[in-house]
């Protein structure tokens, strides 16, 4: 029986070898399929009757230059897919708001020293009001401090419409569906196009709200309903009474959704009609 190996094939006439190129082997290796069941293991030995090294060093510096070609090259071909980049645009978008909100509470907490009737003032305003408020009366270091604020926040503005605007690109079943945003966002915690292509809706559906479900695995407490899409106005403007139905029915259809991007790479306007419609009707109160 011929058996299959990296550095050549062996059966029972001996051993043909496949040569010592670690690029050509490599390119070997990646072909070979060979079942569990048929699969004999072999001593290195096998490779120096071969003729491909002399010494089991040789064998081992020669096995490692191999699989570290295969590494780069399967490396280099996970960066040519088309979500890597918006895979690093939704997690620097989501960097930029941790940053955000963590300096806007640091400046909201300086400003409040020089000043303790802010204390009533800026916890019902918003982040932009609050900082306009404290740009008014800061001075020294509060006040460069709250312009690198509405820097970032204008960066950050910009990322966003780029973040939604690359979503369509890459996942347009999915960005019709939620929108461009809300599709990046279950892309980055899905880990990929191909991952979320793998998901059932259910999964989907809970996506984003792992604390709750552990919460509800651990105590016993409700599960979750939703998690990332409720984000989506069809979610989260649904009546209470049917908003689990409708978080339900939008999961099973990015599932659909999801798996269009990544197979077909463009939008199918007879799925998107229908699943339209099945949402708005599981959006419809009894």
């Amino acid at each position: 029986m011929l058996q299959r190996y990296w550095f050549g094939d062996v059966d029972e006439q001996g051993c043909r070898a496949a040569g010592t190129d670690p690029a050509a082997l490599a390119g070997r290796a990646a072909t070979i399929r060979t079942g569990m069941e048929s699969y004999v293991p072999i001593d290195w030995e096998v490779a120096r009757d071969c003729g491909v090294v002399r010494t089991r060093e040789e064998y081992v510096d020669l096995l490692r230059s191999v699989c570290t070609t295969l590494a780069r090259e399967k490396i280099a071909r996970s960066y040519r897919e088309r979500d890597v980049e918006l895979l690093q645009m939704v997690r620097m978008l989501d960097e930029l708001d941790n940053v955000i909100n963590l300096l806007q509470e640091r400046a909201a907490e300086w400003y409040q020293v020089t000043n303790p009737s802010f204390s009533r003032k800026y916890r019902s305003l918003p982040a932009r009001k609050m900082l306009n408020l404290i740009q008014r009366g800061a001075r020294g270091g509060l006040l460069d401090v709250s312009g690198e604020i509405e820097r970032l926040t204008v960066t950050r503005s910009r990322l966003m419409r780029e973040v939604s605007a690359r979503a369509d690109e890459v996942l347009p079943n999915t960005s019709a569906l939620i929108g461009g945003l809300v599709a990046a966002r279950l892309l980055s915690r899905a880990g990929g196009l191909s991952a979320l292509a793998r998901m059932p809706g259910s999964t989907i559906q809970v996506l984003g709200s792992e604390r709750a479900l552990f919460s509800h695995l651990r105590g016993g407490t409700p599960p979750p309903k939703h998690g990332i899409i409720f984000q989506h106005r069809r979610v989260h403007n649904a009546p209470r009474e049917v908003r689990g139905r409708v978080a339900r029915v939008l999961a099973a259809k990015l599932a659909i959704a999801a798996r269009l991007d990544y197979y077909r790479g463009e939008a199918v306007p007879e799925f998107l009609n229908a699943a339209q419609a099945r949402i708005d009707e599981a959006g419809v109160t009894a």
